[in-house]
């Protein structure tokens, strides 16, 4: 993977007149003021290898005459409507969502006294490369072991050690590698064992050991390969790239930003594209839940719905691989096939309100290593990176216990009694530790996440406001060898010659950038083949 997208909307006041929110290697604070005057001239910028300009239009302009259908409507689809839609001569664009809103994960809740919930993301980083940025050890997290907090890596021997070991440890020959045996061939079984192993259930609520390092953290396998040492390679860098730069990105890397949300929650970039595409023509479906994709005679795409059925030149899928696979004709049995090969993981997230209380500890959260509680992942102290967000309904502590990485980082205790914490529960271990998600009870999970804040931070009250959610299937898992599965897709779609672009989480990076990022790519090549 190289350069990632970033990708920040500033509406004008409509969102309670807030911009954008950094939050910062210390305590998170909001953006200045200067909102746009209207809709039009709204920010929304993505930074990608070239640059932010609109993808190039077919000179003869015949595309305007065909019809791309996005099937899914979470970020992924979105953006490659936007992407669509913002070019000239645009095609006619038919979204549809089987659910009955748009935003996929990005999910916010947000109540009367200007509180955020968020039941997905919670904030967006604005670092280029996944795995460089996620994988410095400059700034250390906090770990539970034994039920007791500490900073992390609660290790036997210092860190220099295991940098000392990776600088004269010889170069993989595998084609591809565990992230577990990556780190522990490198820099020791210890920093797999208690970092890694956290950082892979907090980012991908996945098992390192099953995880794929060229798949999950391609710099770090690159740098292995290009110079022999994963420190080397990544102080060394591959080369100048294109050169990326906006305002907001300078402010960002002048500002030390560790992450950045909007002041309404992550749900408020969808509901910004969301409007954008009505003000451009986009026909937007809602509870358009897909029964069957065929090819016709013409050599177009026949959509089958629940209720009727949709023509297209050309199809954009932005659900789920294994969900696209159950949609696929029989002859392209193996495209299915590979698909069916990627699995994704659920997470269960249950926001909790504490009145009147307080934490032990400062900090952006917690992780919890597999050897300490296979099912609970972490807890995340929201209100530590975004502390706007937690309303001005009186002392309290927001807890969002969840079953997703943190994204964590030390910093100064606040003067505040307001936080938000994400409990990490489930991801691969959720059957194990919960049960058939289709079937699992609010209650239970519930239940959980109240013992885990009892016993990590002890708050024994009941919390006065709670919310639980189960994110099935949220998280797809990049297993020994994605790498050669999404090749093998890559080269069946073009041998056929299928007018179809695969989009979302499941194939090229998990995150919100990842998607954002794709999902350009996709179309701008999409449009630049149309010419």
């Amino acid at each position: 993977m190289t350069l990632k997208s970033i990708v920040s909307v500033i509406p004008r006041a409509a969102q309670t007149g807030s911009l954008m929110q950094p939050a910062r290697r210390g305590m998170g604070r909001v953006m200045g003021s200067g909102a746009a005057s209207n809709w039009d001239s709204w920010v929304l910028f993505m930074v990608t290898a070239g640059s932010c300009s609109s993808p190039t239009p077919p000179k003869d302009g015949c595309w305007m005459q065909r019809t791309v259908a996005v099937v899914g409507g979470g970020i992924s689809g979105l953006t490659a409507c936007y992407q669509l839609a913002r070019s000239p001569n645009a095609p006619k664009i038919i979204l549809l969502e089987g659910s009955g809103r748009l935003g996929g994960w990005l999910h916010s809740t947000r109540t009367e006294d200007g509180a955020v919930f968020e039941h997905g993301p919670r904030g967006i980083r604005p670092a280029g490369s996944v795995g460089k940025n996620t994988l410095l050890m400059g700034n250390p997290s906090v770990c539970v072991g034994s039920g007791v907090l500490r900073t992390v890596p609660p290790f036997t021997r210092p860190l220099l050690w295991s940098g000392l070991h990776e600088l004269a440890a010889p170069r993989g020959t595998q084609l591809d590698e565990t992230i577990h045996s990556f780190v522990s061939r490198r820099f020791g079984k210890e920093l797999a064992d208690i970092a890694i192993d956290s950082l892979c259930r907090g980012v991908f609520a996945g098992d390192c050991r099953a995880l794929s390092v060229r798949s999950c953290f391609p710099a770090l396998f690159e740098a292995e390969r290009r110079r022999r040492s994963v420190i080397l390679g990544m102080a060394l860098g591959g080369g100048k790239g294109p050169a990326l730069d906006s305002a907001l990105s300078r402010r960002a890397r002048d500002e030390r930003w560790s992450q950045w949300s909007l002041r309404g929650g992550m749900e408020t970039l969808p509901e910004a594209l969301q409007d954008f595409l009505r003000r451009h023509g986009v026909e937007m479906h809602c509870h358009a839940r897909l029964q069957r994709l065929e090819r016709t005679a013409a050599e177009c795409w026949q959509i089958t719905l629940e209720d009727g059925s949709v023509r297209a030149d050309h199809v954009i899928s932005a659900i789920p691989a294994r969900a696209l696979a159950v949609l696929l004709p029989s002859w392209a049995e193996p495209l299915a096939q590979e698909l069916r090969g990627i699995e994704a993981v659920s997470v269960g997230v249950v926001n909790l309100q504490y009145n009147g209380a307080t934490l032990p500890i400062t900090g952006f959260g917690h992780l919890v290593p597999s050897f300490e509680d296979r099912s609970l992942l972490g807890i995340v102290y929201d209100s530590v990176a975004f502390p706007e967000q937690n309303g001005t309904g009186g002392p309290s502590v927001r807890l969002t216990g969840r079953l997703l990485g943190p994204q964590l980082r030390s910093c100064s205790p606040p003067e505040w009694l307001f936080y938000y914490l994400q409990v990490m529960l489930g991801g691969a271990w959720f059957e194990e530790g919960f049960g058939d998600p289709e079937m699992m009870p609010e209650a239970r999970l519930l239940s959980r996440a109240k013992e885990a804040v009892r016993a990590h931070l002890g708050l024994a009250a009941e919390p006065s406001c709670t919310i639980v959610k189960v994110l099935k299937a949220c998280i797809p898992q990049y297993t020994l060898g994605h790498w050669q599965r999404t090749e093998t897709i890559s080269r069946y779609l073009e041998r056929e010659g299928l007018p179809l672009s695969l989009i979302g989480a499941s194939y090229q990076g998990v995150s919100v950038n990842d998607c954002i990022y794709n999902a350009k790519m996709a179309v701008t090549r999409l449009l630049d083949q149309a010419q």
